[in-house]
């Protein structure tokens, strides 16, 4: 059937799904027709000078999308590169704003010497438009203000062009103090290419009256709280502070008490970006903490009220709502599934404080867990996009916890105490748990799955399981073991197979939660190989390399024959190893060799890849996360890592932190590992090795188990 014509002029984003027929995330298009099928055939701008002409048209699923107006199309056109677009789009009361923006508004933008302040002047039309299909790019003129108040222009000069991704705050011009007066300044035409000046500005109109009219009744209510709330501020608590030209900054608390020359208490502010005219912990002459330069903020505690960009998760009336909803509708409440997150995106997307999985109330095992498991591995990922109509509803509030983590790369805890409580037991919402207890649970209950491990003992009997359990004797080991050579002597020791390449493994550590543990410190394997690991596998001979027919236990831990190595021997080899006066004792063992399996042919081996890593300190769980194949790709995630406020009115603070130097360390050949001190290592590092719990190790060229079609 013919495709609809579509008579309205509408516009879109890409946010999702491969790229397919010119089409990419991020790539910004305007609707020509719709299939019956549910595709778009459309124009898509590209990203550069001639951003305004189309590029090359398009067909692209219409849930892969998402609409725009034609103004939220130009002002995304500017910002590059097209990762930043879906950035800016999941702050939708953020991009809200931007896209009211009015002349001599007060913005915040990102610039080179750090963060400024600055007026709108103008909104510019970037490109030229040729045709009827080209596109106009926006973006703004700034007026930077300083320190003092005054603008920073000294004399007529082309104001800097900032696209809508360089704005970190808007601050409408009512919330402008009185007494502080604009300098008029009119610019001449700047010499610049395909670039047109706005005369007018859009108006805010209703909004801007409206929020005016509440803005004294607001102000009192502020100033009631922020005389009340900062009783409760303790360091590490996140604070915003309200300058004198009407812009919020943001921190944390570094010091409390009375500097010299005061009277009253004062807090020592560490803010997220540099400030002109702030200190590096220094008030006067005397220090009171240490910090970055221009970060430093001193002000009297009545002065700083609770970081209202954060939700707190123990009262639902203290969330942070805006007026009115804004022109954008939000974007992360799509019901649409969300691919893992890409090595490109992971970075700006998720290191930061107030980001991963918030917790709350003992929920540190189960957040490390989710954030390990769905962030960024695409090991689960066709679990996770079964159809919505066919899954439980505890099903579907995973699915919401996964989307949201990837699209705004922040879950607040009010989501996930609402995924715990449909789990069916009052523990898991309210007591400390296992990893493995919760895994068992997840797979088996909510997601369906059959046991991800076949595991075969020598009486030839097969058992599922979900995570695999290191067992042997200390004495089997070296003090710093790795990954591999556990796994390789826990199997041997106790007769173990696995029936089949599994798709996910996950490593449970010879540990009993906080309260002991076999080895001070394990060397993580980034790549676990299993082939001597196999039921029925082909396997190569230790000595010769051929078909190996004879496996032995004891000789394992022979120390002339690389200890914590599988031995496996062809015939002849077998033979002769086991000549040696040493060895006279030993039973090796026939394994089973396929048939069809040529001696000649070489092995192919089967190895896994590490891509997260749980561990556990004084009862508390975090995670290290690999989001990509670079070998410093690596995430450190604490979903309690911080706390503001008090234990009723307070919540916790998230933080992932990016973590390259695990990978440095990792990188290293193996017997510099083995001979590495860990009290010499980066911290976290150190933490790594010395509290590691479980280690989790995919395989995405094998397709996870299939469904448990049946129903618990």
């Amino acid at each position: 059937m013919e495709p609809k014509t579509v008579g309205k002029e509408k516009f879109f984003i890409v946010i999702r799904g491969k790229a397919r027929k010119g089409f990419c995330r991020g790539c910004v298009g305007r609707v020509e027709a719709e299939t019956q099928g549910g595709e778009l055939m459309g124009l898509l701008y590209s990203g550069c000078s001639n951003a305004g002409s189309p590029k090359t048209g398009g067909i692209v699923r219409r849930e892969d999308t998402y609409p725009l107006t034609r103004h939220q199309a130009q002002l995304l056109l500017f910002v590059s590169p097209a990762s930043k677009r879906l950035e800016l789009l999941c702050n939708p009361q953020l991009f809200s704003a931007i896209c009211e923006l009015s002349q001599d508004d007060l913005v915040v933008v990102k610039h080179k010497k750090g963060h400024l302040p600055g007026l709108v002047k103008n909104m510019m039309l970037i490109g030229r438009k040729e045709n009827k299909d080209d596109l106009h790019m926006l973006g703004f003129e700034v007026e930077f203000v300083d320190i003092d108040d005054n603008l920073s222009s000294k004399k007529p000069a082309p104001l800097p062009l900032f696209s809508a991704a360089d704005i970190v705050q808007v601050v409408p011009s009512y919330s402008v103090p009185l007494g502080l007066h604009w300098k008029d300044s009119q610019c001449g035409s700047l010499n610049r290419k395909a670039v047109t000046r706005i005369n007018s500005m859009p108006n805010v109109g209703s909004r801007a009256r409206q929020v005016r009219e509440n803005h004294t009744e607001q102000s009192v209510i502020q100033s009631q709280s922020s005389s009340t709330s900062h009783a409760s501020f303790e360091v590490g608590s996140m604070v915003e502070v309200v300058s004198n030209t009407g812009i919020t900054v943001y921190g944390v608390v570094r010091w409390l008490g009375v500097p010299g020359g005061k009277t009253d208490e004062w807090a020592g502010i560490e803010l997220d970006y540099d400030v002109n005219g702030c200190s590096d912990g220094k008030y006067g002459s005397q220090r009171y903490f240490t910090c970055k330069g221009n970060r430093g903020l001193f002000v009297p505690v009545t002065k700083c009220s609770p970081d209202s960009r954060f939700f707190c998760s123990s009262t639902g009336s203290e969330t942070h709502q805006p007026t009115e909803a804004g022109p954008v509708s939000p974007f992360e409440d799509s019901d649409k599934d969300t691919p893992p997150i890409p090595e490109s995106e992971a970075s700006s997307l998720l290191v930061g404080k107030m980001k991963g999985i918030q917790g709350h109330f003992n929920s540190c095992y189960l957040d490390a867990t989710l954030f390990s498991l769905f962030s960024s591995s695409v090991t689960l990922e066709h679990i996770c996009q079964k159809p919505a109509d066919t899954e439980k509803p505890i099903t579907c509030s995973l699915r919401k916890i996964v989307n949201c983590l990837r699209r705004r790369g922040f879950v607040p805890a009010q989501s996930v105490m609402n995924f715990r409580e449909q789990l069916g037991c009052d523990t898991f919402r309210t007591e400390e748990k296992d990893p493995e207890e919760f895994i068992t649970l997840l797979f088996q209950k909510v997601l369906c799955v059959e046991p991800l491990l076949k595991l075969r003992s020598g009486q030839e009997t097969s058992q599922g399981a979900y995570t695999f359990q290191i067992f042997l004797e200390k004495e089997q080991m070296g003090q710093m073991p790795t990954v591999q050579q556990l796994l390789d002597t826990s199997c041997l020791s106790s007769d173990l197979k696995f029936e089949e390449m599994p798709s996910c493994l996950m490593v449970q550590m010879p540990r009993f939660g906080n309260k002991y543990k076999m080895f001070s410190h394990i060397i993580p394997s980034t790549e676990l190989d299993i082939t001597d690991l196999l039921y029925n596998s082909p396997r190569e001979c230790f000595v010769c390399g051929h078909l190996a027919e004879y496996e032995c236990l004891q000789c394992l831990t022979d120390r002339k024959l690389q200890p914590g190595r599988i031995k496996q021997y062809c015939t002849v080899c077998n033979t002769q190893v086991h000549t040696h006066s040493s060895r006279q004792g030993h039973s090796p063992k026939p394994l089973a060799v396929p048939a069809e399996v040529s001696s000649d042919n070489p092995v192919p081996r089967h190895t896994m890849q590490l891509f997260a890593v749980l561990c556990i300190q004084t009862s508390h769980y975090v995670s290290f996360v690999k989001y990509g194949l670079n070998p410093h790709s690596w995430l450190f995630f604490d979903s309690m890592a911080d706390r503001c406020g008090g234990d009723q009115r307070g919540y916790n603070i998230p933080e992932i932190r990016a973590c390259p130097e695990l990978g440095d360390f990792l990188s290293q050949p193996e017997e510099e590992l083995a001979r590495a001190n860990p009290s010499q290592a980066p911290e976290l590092v150190r933490r790594l090795l010395c509290d590691s719990y479980m280690f989790l190790y995919q395989n995405p060229a094998t397709p996870l188990s299939k469904p448990n079609h049946q129903e618990s």
